[in-house]
């Protein structure tokens, strides 16, 4: 463990780094090899609860230091991410069972989207609205919203958080961060100290690692939060908005869930350029990513020379230690996602899938695993895969790739390859999503584009205007200058 960073087996709770009062322990394990990082003294509800109050004690202070202080906190953190770059990377190797590469990319949208955030608080504008009362001016205040929560997932643990944590922050919001169980470093501790040493308020953000058994609903009905910022699979996300919102306390929420993206190969595709973004866009991070490609569909047409192509890549692929610079395909990141790997590999041969690419898998590391002849009602097809598995389909024409790209219950991000790139453009408006990428792979973030889904995939949206109007609200206040003539 880095030296600087050996105190990361307390929480930063309420202002203060220390253990947390749950009686249960945590292991954090290493997923490539299964060695014991650390162990962590979780969080309770107690522990939950102070962190909160807290966070809306200390906002008022905080938003009131200025856009230009909140800023200088941001781009503090950004050096400090530099300086301490090596050291975060072993992290998510490590602890989120990243590639040496998949960190690298990590960190490079965790740092942009922290550069982005520097710059709103200087970007929260109000309205000054015309009235058709004599006398009376009408203003509309963009204001933070207050305490945000912020529930991160495992596969991008250190940008996920970020995402919310950096924009709210800057807006004025303080934030209280539950990480995943499997990744409490890289999900939260390390912003804490990252934050700590770039000189944000002590309890204007806490992390509590605690069981969601026993904290996790607790966490979205706590009456301070405002919003609830979630990122993660749809039956979790449906449940967190039925509780942010059928409760005492109704609360904004933003949600980023599952997806199952597909990337159509058009007839007059660029073959070798749509096998270049098919490989990248599924296998990055095992495949563990929302937006990566869930399915790729190709036309008739260029179907067979496509299919032969993407296989002869696939199998290329390094795999194995994470910590090898050129590993394309690391671990899996617990025993549970890869039981539901080896079903879905079983459940596909079972309903037909011609197996044209598979491996064994060894320890936590699955090798790539391709299909043919898939048809959407196959589980390959119709479900989010969360792994380097990808059934590939065959569509009869244009008309055809884009029903069956349409045909699920979500709509994050999607990709179509063509020569034609208002072709391209007529058909990604058509595709019901919320990010569409022509000749391009579906896994993009950019820090000032809006990052989001349609359908079962989430509400809301993420980066840069749209995190700013997600992490504040409208206050709108009058004025009226005049004795104003009322009607009795």
């Amino acid at each position: 463990m880095p030296e600087r960073y050996r105190d990361l087996q307390l929480l930063p709770l309420a202002g203060e780094w220390r253990e947390g009062s749950n009686e249960r322990t945590r292991d954090v394990l290493n997923p490539y090899d299964q060695g014991t990082l650390l162990t962590l003294c979780q969080a309770d509800r107690n522990d939950m609860d102070a962190a909160y109050r807290k966070a809306r004690e200390v906002q008022p202070e905080w938003a009131a230091m200025g856009p230009a202080a909140r800023a200088e906190v941001m781009l503090r953190a950004v050096g400090i991410l530099d300086a301490r770059r090596d050291e975060i990377a072993d992290w998510l190797i490590r602890e989120a069972g990243s590639t040496y590469l998949k960190a690298q990319l990590e960190i490079d949208l965790v740092r942009a989207v922290t550069l982005e955030a520097a710059s709103m608080p200087s970007r929260v504008h109000g309205h000054i609205l015309p009235s058709e009362i004599p006398g009376k001016e009408s203003r509309v205040y963009r204001e933070p919203l207050g305490v945000v929560g912020v529930i991160s997932p495992w596969n991008f643990p250190l940008q996920l958080s970020q995402r919310s944590v950096a924009p709210a922050l800057a807006v004025g919001n303080t934030v209280v961060i539950k990480p995943a169980s499997d990744t409490p470093l890289t999900g939260g501790l390390l912003l804490a100290r990252i934050y700590e040493e770039a000189g944000l308020p002590a309890g204007a953000l806490s992390v509590v690692v605690g069981p969601g058994s026993e904290i996790g609903d607790a966490f979205v009905e706590h009456p301070i939060p405002k919003l609830i910022s979630f990122t993660g699979s749809t039956p979790v996300g449906k449940n967190i908005g039925k509780l942010a919102t059928g409760g005492d306390c109704i609360k904004h929420v933003a949600l980023e869930l599952g997806g199952n993206g597909p990337l159509v190969v058009l007839d007059d595709a660029d073959i070798d350029r749509a096998v270049d973004g098919a490989i990248a866009g599924k296998f990055l991070h095992q495949g563990q990513v929302c937006m990566a490609v869930n399915r790729i569909i190709v036309a008739d047409a260029c179907h067979d020379a496509f299919v032969e192509r993407f296989v002869e890549r696939a199998r290329q692929l390094p795999i194995g230690d994470p910590t090898r610079q050129d590993t394309v395909i690391g671990p899996i990141i617990n025993a549970k996602q890869l039981d539901s790997l080896r079903d879905k590999i079983k459940t596909a041969k079972q309903e037909g899938a011609e197996v044209l690419l598979d491996g064994e898998i060894q320890g936590q590391v699955v090798p790539p695993h391709v299909f043919g002849n898939v048809t959407q009602d196959m589980n390959i097809a119709s479900e989010e895969i969360f792994g380097p598995l990808v059934g590939i389909l065959r569509a009869r024409d244009e008309a055809h790739a884009l029903a069956l790209a349409n045909d699920t219950e979500y709509g994050l991000s999607s990709a179509v390859y063509t020569r034609d790139l208002e072709r391209g453009v007529r058909f990604a408006r058509r595709m019901e999503a919320g990010m569409t990428h022509i000749n391009d792979m579906a896994t993009n973030d950019s820090p000032n584009a809006p990052f989001g889904g349609e359908k079962n995939s989430g509400i809301g949206r993420f980066n840069g205007d749209w995190a700013i109007e997600e992490f504040t609200t409208d206050h709108w206040i009058t004025v009226q200058h005049e004795p104003r003539q009322y009607p009795f």
